[in-house]
């Protein structure tokens, strides 16, 4: 069964766990999930209406997590297809081809590959690109980044660089910082943001107001780079 709540147009829905806790807790996951914990006697209109009360605070959490989702559409992978890469959209042009190649020229993405005909293989080709780009990009900025980062006693870590289905980056509880490899289709600035966002885990582990602080002394603009990369990406 949904508990939902709703919130002017928008409609809150939450998994309700009960415990023996004395007060009610709320926490919006990075899947954009909201768990309740209450106490066993807490009655559902209750826990409703105190969801009621924080509506803003959950839906501007899940707001601010929606910022690293890939939301891009799935690929056809298709000639004339859109692409992105480092923020700009390139037509995919595919050409038969006994050696696999990638060049962007003119505004398109040019695909060279023997299975031109093979959708699975161009995709397999182009994520292949990405995640070489992504290696190359990512750990340019992260050099670029070196002097602030140590000035502000963050420890500096080497970046994890893989896919992943719903963040654009994370600190595990390990401390290691992992990038999604689809970022390299975001721009430039909006792959800083994320890595200085993820950095500044390494000494806030939440999103307190030292946290903010924090990202702010690293990138002043962070959220005007938040924002495109929102735009962009969804």
């Amino acid at each position: 069964m949904k508990n939902i709540v709703k919130y002017g147009s928008q409609e809150i829905e939450f998994q309700l766990k009960y415990s023996n806790r004395k007060t009610l807790g709320i926490t919006v996951k990075p899947d954009l999930s909201v768990i309740v914990a209450a106490p066993r006697t807490a009655s559902l209109q209750t826990v409703k209406g105190k969801i009621l009360k924080k509506a803003y605070w959950i839906i501007k959490h899940q707001n601010y997590f929606k910022s690293f989702h890939p939301l891009t559409p799935p690929r056809k992978y298709i000639n004339g297809e859109s692409h992105l890469y480092l923020g700009r959209q390139y037509r995919l042009k595919i050409r038969k081809s006994i050696r696999s190649e990638i060049k962007i020229s003119n505004g398109y993405l040019n695909v060279k590959l023997n299975n031109h005909f093979d959708k699975n293989a161009i995709r397999e080709t182009i994520n292949n690109w990405y995640k070489e780009k992504a290696e190359i990009v990512f750990n340019k900025i992260l050099e670029d980044l070196k002097p602030i980062i140590e000035k502000n006693h963050i420890p500096l870590k080497p970046l994890s660089i893989r896919f992943m289905k719903s963040r654009w980056g994370s600190c595990t509880a390990s401390k290691r910082i992992i990038i999604n490899t689809s970022l390299i289709k975001a721009p430039t600035k909006s792959i800083q943001y994320v890595i200085i966002h993820e950095m500044c885990h390494l000494k806030q582990s939440n999103h307190s107001k030292a946290f903010y602080n924090l990202q702010s002394k690293l990138m002043p603009d962070w959220e005007n780079w938040k924002n495109k990369l929102e735009l962009i990406m969804s």
